[in-house]
Parts: structure tokens; C-alpha cells; sequence
């Protein structure tokens, strides 16, 4: 049996895993947690990782996005080596932390996404949990997303009840915007219960951006680092219009994406178009780049702001760190009464937040709470989510 820390309303250890859509490491965090499940007292970052996958694990995983080539030895192989490097991830950041395993209440891991496919009612998650509860000798959460998917939900997003934790206020509404591979927002109105609470995915967040900037240059770069490349373009009018027209920016929230529209065959569509119109590989990192802020704004404008005008978005995850994005973000937000800034201008953490996240619905999954919005999600009900490994 597994050894770790007895559970406390008063204060715990737990960890926190997540590797993204863009799949450039995993995010493992180390939280001190006090009060109740489901309504903490206090959350602490104490440690936080990013490991980078190894090179050939990277390249398997995105060959695993294609259902073609993802066949049932490759995908069960795969489960247990990611098994075995989030258990890695995990000790590595207990290790960094200066506590023992054994002090450790539970680990929560995400796992990687290789299909979300919500409509179909199902979803793919790999990372074994039973093999990081062998490995760390810790219980480990796995697989959240199935049981919201299995009462009618889209199982994403799953942050915003751990952002309704951390970030609600009295006084001002607030949009916590993620921008991951693919971008996402959390509305926090404000004084507002659990139940008010809702959030959709926005549209591509860095994941045109990285898979153009990835065939441009044969693979010799993964992502506009600094926003190099942006900064040297210009927008094209004339290709923004064409791909604002994309269906799923005028669909209802709630709603979820992913890979499998705005994924490999999408980035190939953006090449043919840059290279019809002969524009430079700066101007088509500069326009697809625009593309992601604008959709944010285009989120708000739809679905958000004539419901709970916002005081203030947050800004997490990769996106984040592009200076070319946040510009063109923060010109369309502020253009609508939104000031932006990052969640390092608010004391935060971009990079750990989705890692505490899980620790945080872990902590609700081994005290047996939900930890679901529907209003998020679209689900018919609350309910537990996840598996528990000992």
C-alpha cells in the first residue's frame, strides 16, 4: 500500500502535474493547502519544475494526435513512459521543495491530452496514474476529465473552480485568460457563488502560432521565443477577415477545442494561404499571432460582456511570455475598458497555475467533493472527478 501523509483540514502537502496542447514539458507544483477541501483557507506555491519531455517523447506524442497512427500498443507504451516521467516530475519537485515523499497527502496529475473529442462523449488522457502512485508511493488523481463528459459536459474546462477558489472578489469581475496551446477564459463575476461562474475556450492560443513558426523553420524552433519573429512582421488585413470566419468563433458557449480543428491540417491551410498571398514568414507569424488576440477580444464581445462587463483580465500560461501577443491583446482589451496584466503583474504564477490547479481538484477528488462547474463545463450535475491509485 502506498505510503503518504495523512489527509488534514488543516494543512497538507499535495503535488500538481500538467503537461499542455503544446506539449513542451511537464508543470509539476508542490502546494501547502490548509482549511477544507472544496474551500481552502490558504494555497502556497512552495516549489514549482518545468521539465522539458525528451525529444523523442515530444516528437511520439504528436504523432500520437493523429488517430491514424495512434494505434493500441503505441498509445498503451506511451501511457506508462509518461507514467514514469510525471513520477519523476513529481519527486524531482519534493526533492526541490526540501520535504520527504512520505509527507506528501496526494499527487494530482492531468496527464496529456492525445484526443478531446467531447461531442463524440469522450476524451484521451495518458500519463498511467497507478505507475506514479508505484513509483512515489504517493495516491495519485488521474483521468479528471471522463466523469464531467459522462453527465453531458465538454470535461474542460476544469480550472475555473479552482480559479473561483483562489481569485474571486466582492467588487470587480474578473476574466482569468489562460493562453496554453489553445487559449481559454474564466469568468469570475463579482460577489458571485460557484454556480455564476463560467468559462469556454476562446480559440488557438500559441498553438497556430508554434506550428507555423515550427514548419517555417524545418523544426529548428517549436515557438516565436520573445515574439522574434512577430515583431518583424506586419498583420495582413485581408487573411485575418478570411480566418476570423472560422465556424467555431461564433459557436455557443459552453464550448471546448483543441488539435483536432486547430491542429496540423489547420497550421498546412495557413501555409497555402501565406504562400497564395506571398507573404513573408514574419507577416504570417504576425497575422496568426494578431488571430489569437483578436479571438480573445471577439470571446468577450460575444458571449461575455453585455452579461458582466469585466474590471480586469488576468493573463496565464506560455502566451503569456510573447511581448507581440500581450501588445495586440492588450490593444483589443483596452479598446474595450479591459486593462490586462499578467498574473507575474499580479503576483502569480503563470507557469504553475494550472499544476496547483490539479493539486486543488485532487484535494477535492480524496475528499470525495466535486469539483465541476457545469456552468463551465455544460454538465447536467456536479460530480467527482478523477481516480484515485494507492
Amino acid at each position: 500500500m502506498a505510503r503518504s501523509a495523512p489527509l488534514s483540514s488543516e494543512k497538507r502537502y499535495a503535488v500538481g502535474l500538467m503537461s499542455g496542447t503544446s506539449v513542451d514539458g511537464i508543470d509539476a507544483a508542490l502546494v501547502e493547502i490548509a482549511g477544507e477541501p472544496g474551500s481552502p483557507r490558504e494555497v502556497r506555491l512552495i516549489a514549482f519544475e518545468n521539465t522539458a519531455f525528451p525529444a523523442d517523447v515530444r516528437k511520439e506524442i504528436f504523432e500520437l494526435f493523429d488517430p491514424a497512427k495512434a494505434t493500441l500498443d503505441r498509445v498503451g507504451r506511451m501511457n506508462v513512459a509518461l507514467g514514469e516521467l510525471y513520477a519523476a516530475a513529481a519527486l524531482s519537485v519534493i526533492a526541490e521543495a526540501g520535504v520527504a515523499p512520505g509527507e506528501i497527502a496526494f499527487i494530482g496529475s492531468h496527464g496529456q491530452t492525445i484526443y478531446h473529442a467531447p461531442e463524440h462523449r469522450y476524451t484521451v488522457q495518458i500519463g498511467e496514474g497507478a505507475v506514479i502512485a508505484a513509483r512515489t508511493r504517493i495516491p495519485c488523481v488521474s483521468d479528471f476529465r471522463p466523469a464531467d463528459i459522462a453527465v453531458g459536459g465538454q470535461g474542460a474546462p476544469l480550472v475555473p473552480f479552482t480559479e473561483y477558489l483562489l481569485y474571486r472578489e466582492t467588487e470587480r469581475t474578473l476574466l482569468l485568460q489562460n493562453i496554453g496551446g489553445i487559449g481559454n477564459v474564466t469568468v469570475i463575476p463579482d460577489g458571485c457563488s460557484p454556480d455564476q461562474v463560467y468559462a469556454f475556450d476562446t480559440g488557438p492560443g500559441n498553438m497556430l502560432i508554434d506550428g507555423v513558426v515550427s514548419r517555417l523553420t524545418g523544426g529548428s524552433q517549436t515557438m516565436d521565443t520573445g515574439g522574434a519573429m512577430a515583431r518583424k512582421g506586419m498583420v495582413d488585413a485581408e487573411l485575418l477577415r478570411e480566418l476570423q470566419r472560422e465556424e467555431y468563433y461564433a459557436l455557443q458557449a459552453p464550448k471546448t477545442t483543441g488539435r483536432e480543428r486547430f491542429g496540423a491540417a489547420y497550421v498546412e491551410e495557413l501555409l497555402r494561404l501565406g504562400e497564395e498571398r506571398g507573404l513573408s514568414a514574419e507577416d504570417l507569424v504576425t497575422t496568426v499571432t494578431m488571430l489569437t488576440a483578436w479571438s480573445i477580444g471577439d470571446a468577450y464581445d460575444r458571449f461575455i460582456r453585455d452579461r458582466h462587463p469585466a474590471d480586469l483580465m488576468l493573463v496565464g500560461g506560455g502566451g503569456s511570455y510573447n511581448p507581440v501577443l500581450m501588445q495586440f491583446l492588450k490593444q483589443e482589451m483596452e479598446g474595450k475598458g479591459v486593462p490586462v496584466k499578467t498574473q507575474e503583474e499580479a503576483g502569480g504564477n503563470s507557469d504553475a497555475k494550472e499544476a496547483v490547479a490539479f493539486a486543488l481538484l485532487a484535494d477535492c477528488t480524496m475528499a470525495g467533493i466535486p469539483g465541476n462547474l457545469p456552468a463551465a463545463t455544460g454538465a447536467s450535475r456536479p460530480v467527482v472527478l478523477g481516480k484515485i491509485s494507492w
